[in-house]
């Protein structure tokens, strides 16, 4: 037996005695993970869910269906919509560029889309009426011209999509890296073109990422609070989203129609985790399927 072996040998001993853990650490482990996921995740949303529901299913109802509430619903899904598509182009341009070519200034390129997850929410939002307020730096401008950003549906559509720019991106950047390129260029040597080598080969393969980072990015849309919070201006019926319209009610002592949004939020949440758990599902059974012989499929 070669040097290597050897060595390959023992690395797959210590990797088997390292999974091999008495069953009282296992046990404990398990213990100590469901007792935290129990205390800081079920419980609270179980709660919202009571809370909501204290007065019965007919006042939770008539909560959502007030005519602020609805207007709050309605912006929270307008900015989703103009967000989500943005993004997902952005996102899939960005990745498409990031992993396929050499050029200057990429590791700069890589480094601004993260930039969103290391900003505070409340900065942003201030650094956006920094520039676009009145006593802004292009606020005098827009102003002029009949143009306002700050505290209406501009401002919370730019800051909504500064907060979810990552998140397509990042879900295809590592994605694409791991596929290579080999069967784009296979098809374009065939004679494909660009967008046919795109629409045929690249958007296939990476279909259950996109949709994964199309999730996520849409699931932070709704649910952003501090950046809307500074530029929105907090005007009910107009510049309200549904995490505002909470804070508002919570502040009014109305703790039911506030906790019947939550609820809405909340469900909304869990709808977006089963679509997300599902995607993962798809995708390794997939992968699985691609990496077993074909006498296995």
């Amino acid at each position: 037996m070669d040097t290597s072996s050897i060595r390959t040998t023992g690395s797959r001993m210590r990797s088997t005695r390292a999974t091999e853990d008495p069953a009282w650490v296992r046990g404990v482990l398990i213990a100590v993970s469901l007792c935290f996921a129990l205390v800081f995740l079920v419980l609270p949303l179980l709660n919202v869910f009571g809370q909501a529901l204290a007065k019965g299913w007919a006042t939770a109802l008539a909560s959502l269906t007030e005519p602020d509430t609805r207007s709050a619903v309605v912006l929270t899904l307008v900015v989703a919509g103009i967000c989500v598509p943005l993004n997902t182009i952005f996102g899939i341009a960005a990745a498409w560029l990031i992993t396929r070519f050499e050029f200057k200034g990429k590791a700069l390129l890589t480094t601004l889309i993260d930039l969103p997850f290391s900003v505070s929410p409340v900065v942003t939002g201030l650094v956006y009426i920094l520039v676009f307020g009145l006593r802004g730096h292009l606020g005098p401008w827009l102003d002029e011209r009949g143009i306002q950003v700050i505290f209406a549906l501009p401002g919370i559509v730019l800051v909504t999509l500064f907060v979810t720019v990552p998140f397509v991106a990042r879900e295809l950047i590592p994605l694409m890296q791991t596929q290579g390129s080999d069967q784009e260029q296979a098809a374009m040597t065939l004679g494909a073109s660009g967008w046919q080598t795109f629409w045929h080969v690249t958007l296939p393969s990476i279909k259950w990422g996109l949709l994964y980072g199309v999730i996520l990015c849409n699931a932070r849309a709704m649910g952003e609070f501090g950046a809307v919070s500074v530029v929105s201006g907090h005007i009910s019926g107009i510049t309200d989203t549904l995490p505002l319209r909470i804070e508002k009610l919570d502040k009014e002592y109305n703790a039911v129609a506030a906790f019947s949004i939550a609820a809405l939020l909340a469900l909304l949440a869990l709808v977006t985790l089963g679509l997300k758990t599902w995607l993962e599902h798809r995708q390794n059974r997939l992968l699985d399927l691609a990496q077993s012989p074909p006498d296995e499929h």
